[in-house]
């Protein structure tokens, strides 16, 4: 089991919805993407002021060495992290996965627009459920994905039983700086930062409300490789990036 201070967190983590408290998270969270789907992609790196990029580079580089031939990317949204993953690696195929059609819309044209429409596809899929057979996948990536699951042991589970044996599962998400003065930066950030730019570019104030809350009842770090390993992944390690706003974890079936 875990410490009692994660399962707190953990508790928590699920009671947060974009919404308020009808209706199930995942719903909501659906909802609450295909709503910001168009604004989506000019926030995220407004926000994280372009760095979001280097940490996806940095996820990819970690896969190259296992030259992944089938790869999964969960959680795709609009497909950034796909097409990157696709330009980088050469996979034969990479599936983009999410519950959002509104976002996968948005992929599914850039996907177009970069030739890339022979090797990548999407599919809406519920990460609790996946609909693909055992020992699928070569390796599993899901960027800022993760802390939007209706059930994370579950979807852990999931993505464990689709990865062939020794398959990769990379997991980038943000996190919250632990040490000063990043974490009192972040925390003005968060609290007013983020908010009033999502108001602004996407008209949903609640989504980027729900974002910084869902960021702070995640777990994180140590708390997160313990749940990993508990959904039955081996040699999972983390590395903290840009003075730990990013966490980057790699995990082997």
């Amino acid at each position: 089991g875990y410490s009692s201070a994660a399962s707190d967190v953990y508790k928590r983590q699920e009671h947060i919805k974009p919404y308020g408290n009808d209706g199930k998270k995942s719903e909501q969270v659906e909802e609450m993407f295909d709503n910001i789907a168009p604004a989506y992609d000019k926030l995220n790196h407004t926000l994280s002021m372009g760095i979001d990029r280097s940490w996806r580079k940095k996820a990819i580089d970690t896969l190259r060495p296992f030259s992944p031939r089938r790869i999964m990317d969960v959680a795709t949204g609009t497909g950034d992290f796909a097409i990157l993953a696709c330009r980088e690696l050469q996979p034969d195929m990479l599936i983009g996965t999410d519950i959002s059609e509104g976002m996968m819309n948005v992929g599914r044209e850039k996907v177009k627009a970069a030739g890339l429409d022979s090797r990548i596809s999407f599919a809406k899929e519920d990460c609790t459920a996946l609909t693909f057979p055992d020992k699928r996948f070569d390796a599993i990536t899901v960027a800022f994905g993760v802390r939007n699951f209706e059930d994370l042991d579950k979807g852990l589970r999931e993505m464990h039983r689709v990865l062939k044996d020794n398959g990769k599962l990379v997991i980038l998400e943000l996190s919250e700086p632990d040490w000063f003065p990043m974490k009192q930066l972040y925390a003005v950030y968060s609290k007013i930062v983020i908010p009033t730019l999502g108001k602004l570019l996407s008209k949903d104030r609640s989504a980027y409300t729900y974002l910084p809350q869902s960021i702070k009842a995640f777990p994180q770090g140590e708390i997160m490789t313990d749940i990993i390993r508990k959904a039955g992944f081996n040699q999972v390690s983390f590395k903290r990036l840009t003075l730990g706003i990013c966490t980057l974890y790699l995990a082997t079936k």
